[in-house]
């Protein structure tokens, strides 16, 4: 049985409570180049300076963190994520590096942002930790707070990985989904190292 958090949101995706392992896990199913995945992801979001930016399933906060940088001070980046435990440890790495990053502890499906807030949106490493309908609503929550025009970017593995107690998903859905929320510009291209996927898409500028 799942262990709920008092303050933990209500949402069938995978919750994970262990923050304080958590990166320590990234670096290792990463081979240790963790840094190098948060950049990369970044890159393909193409964050400018100025964007405002949406990281879902922030966890604890390290691709906000380098999204911030990109962004600059003119930027503003959030963070969402259903785990108490992340955002609290999201929190404590934008105050001790001096950042300004809206995290908020709240789930991809029932998001508090008003209607075209985002230039781009990411998500690294959270997809496959959703059920099947889910990832419907996760993909159309992101279509409502993106601005016109504006970028998604997820980041995930084709299946599930070994020993992993997440969902047995991956990302291979992902296309079809984005595709019938409206999405455009959908494409779908390794990120470089293990079985890591980048499947970027772009929110029509004109809809109907």
């Amino acid at each position: 049985m799942q262990h709920i958090h008092p303050s933990q949101p209500e949402t069938e995706g995978s919750v994970i409570h262990w923050a304080a392992h958590y990166d320590l896990l990234v670096q290792v199913l990463t081979l240790g180049r963790s840094r190098r995945l948060r950049a990369r992801t970044a890159d393909r979001a193409q964050a400018q300076p100025g964007d405002a930016v949406l990281d879902v399933g922030c966890g604890t906060g390290a691709l906000a963190l380098v999204l911030a940088r990109r962004v600059g001070p003119t930027g503003k980046v959030a963070g969402i994520d259903a785990s108490p435990e992340m955002i609290a440890q999201a929190q404590k790495k934008a105050s001790k590096r001096g950042l300004s990053i809206d995290f908020r502890l709240e789930p991809v499906e029932a998001m508090s942002f008003p209607d075209q807030t985002f230039d781009c949106a990411t998500s690294s490493l959270m997809y496959h930790h959703l059920p099947g309908d889910l990832k419907r609503q996760a993909v159309e929550s992101i279509a409502r707070v993106l601005k016109p025009g504006g970028r998604l970017v997820i980041v995930d593995y084709t299946q599930k990985l070994p020993g992993h107690r997440a969902r047995p998903s991956g990302i291979e859905d992902a296309p079809a989904l984005l595709r019938a929320a409206g999405f455009t510009d959908i494409t779908s291209s390794p990120l470089g190292f293990l079985s890591l996927v980048c499947v970027s898409a772009r929110k029509p500028i004109h809809q109907g």
